[in-house]
């Protein structure tokens, strides 16, 4: 980052975030990737105490293989089998879960099944060999069932769109049409099509979930689905009282191809929320070695932040670390930590933290959902829901704002102090009150007149609350 210290006088700055949608109750959601269902049951007490409201759990179906990403290569909608536990363990954590208050969202996939090719030419699924597992334990498999009959397939060839290949990842045709492949002669992920049989089969899916006690779904590759196929599951009934948000990956905001062809159309389409990918794009924009944090006084205005009630924010996806092609994403350790007070702290969007097993090596986000800074921030997110925005003071380093009269956050990314001085007079900010730093620095803000001078030390975040 660059070494600068700035000195800023004047007068307050007037400038409030702007939020079209209206206002919703933006819990933080924890995002426990690729845990044990058991796993996430028996933290059920330290995930309430923490102040998550919701977890974002490992896809809940039949699939088979250890690593991660098998996770999201369906073999079955009817049962929950997978190494991470079965029906009974997904419905005994949601119970666990609910009794603490805290929501069950499901990651689902509904655009593909897995890739079999190597086993087998068919599209049956689950295809023989899976049923005669079914058969060889009839009696376990049957308490699993979630709907249907587990002794015949459930999906045929007559189910899935042309075995091609997307080569035109700008294409909507190929990319909502086509396979995702892996090149070198893979033949990728069957395509499923929205026609009755298929709706009905990923409905009763979904109902079932719901039925559970599921509040939430993920909806994954939500990119490569027409937005009339999501629509045909996804009715209002179904949908009531639950949060429903689709993953679109895109490398900006309005302007950007990827939005404009994919993520605009969506939110035009359904009424769903969406990972905020444009104003992640404006993150790492205002963190990058040129950026300015003035990039994020407002991204909204300039088409880098989603309507607030239907942004999922982030610092780091599951994609970013697991796959290549994503890397390059990766914030710095902590710029990623100062992203986090700004995603927590800001009014607006769902806040989505991810924590992992190491799945990626980079050993970054093992157990981050138990961190004391990451908690702290959870409370201050939590103690400021309702409370107006308004940005104090920004430049190339720094951003300070406020949150109504309760809350001060102070952001500085950069290598040597920043000292920002602002007019109090006539802000709703409390005169001789102590603003105390929620993440236990120890700093304390208090405005005994008509100006305040902030000291925000190097690569620093502080969220003063009253």
């Amino acid at each position: 980052m660059p070494v600068r210290r700035s000195l800023i006088r004047g007068a307050l700055a007037t400038a409030l975030l702007a939020c079209a949608a209206p206002a919703v109750q933006a819990d933080v959601v924890v995002h426990a990737f690729n845990w044990r269902y058991d796993t996430v049951q028996a933290r059920a007490a330290q995930i309430q105490a923490a102040g998550y409201k919701a977890v974002l759990v490992a896809p809940a179906y039949r699939s088979e293989g250890s690593a991660w990403w098998a996770r999201y290569q369906p073999q079955d909608y009817r049962v929950i089998h997978h190494p991470l536990g079965d029906s009974t363990a997904f419905r005994n954590m949601v119970s666990a879960l609910k009794a603490r208050g805290i929501r069950v969202y499901a990651d689902v996939i509904l655009n593909h099944m897995a890739n079999e090719s190597a086993q087998r030419s068919d599209l049956n699924y689950p295809g023989a060999r899976v049923l005669g597992i079914y058969a060889g334990n009839s009696s376990y498999f049957n308490s699993l069932r979630l709907f249907g009959s587990l002794q015949y397939n459930f999906l045929s060839a007559s189910d899935f769109g042309p075995a091609r290949c997307i080569t035109d990842y700008n294409s909507v045709y190929e990319v909502q049409t086509y396979r995702l492949c892996g090149g070198s002669g893979d033949a990728g992920l069957p395509d499923l099509v929205a026609n009755d049989w298929v709706v009905q089969q990923q409905r009763s899916y979904l109902q079932t979930l719901k039925n559970w006690g599921v509040q939430g779904f993920r909806i994954d590759a939500a990119k490569h689905m027409p937005a009339t196929h999501m629509n045909r599951v996804l009715t209002s009934d179904l949908k009531s009282g639950v949060h429903v948000f689709g993953e679109i990956i895109t490398s900006g905001g309005a302007g950007n191809t990827e939005y404009d062809r994919f993520l605009a159309p969506y939110l035009r389409d359904t009424d769903h929320g969406a990972y905020d990918f444009p104003m992640f794009s404006a993150i790492r924009s205002a963190f990058s070695f040129n950026g300015t944090m003035s990039t994020l006084v407002n991204p909204g205005a300039v088409g880098l932040a989603l309507p607030n009630a239907r942004a999922i924010t982030f610092t780091v996806t599951h994609d970013i670390p697991n796959n290549a092609g994503f890397r390059y994403q990766i914030l710095n350790a902590t710029d990623e930590k100062l992203a986090y007070a700004y995603v927590m702290g800001r009014d607006g969007g769902t806040p989505l933290l991810y924590s992992d097993n190491n799945e990626s090596g980079d050993n970054r986000w093992v157990n981050a959902w138990n961190r004391d800074d990451l908690k702290r921030m959870v409370g201050f997110h939590n103690a400021m829901t309702g409370r107006d925005m308004q940005v104090l003071s920004h430049g190339n380093c720094h951003l300070i704002f406020r949150r109504g009269d309760a809350g001060i956050v102070g952001i500085n990314k950069c290598g040597n102090a920043v000292i920002a001085s602002i007019n109090t007079s006539g802000s709703v900010l409390r005169w001789n009150t102590d603003y105390v730093d929620a993440l236990g620095s120890g700093s304390t803000v208090r405005i005994t007149g008509g100006s305040y001078t902030f000291d925000i030390p190097a690569r620093t975040a502080r969220m003063w609350k009253r």
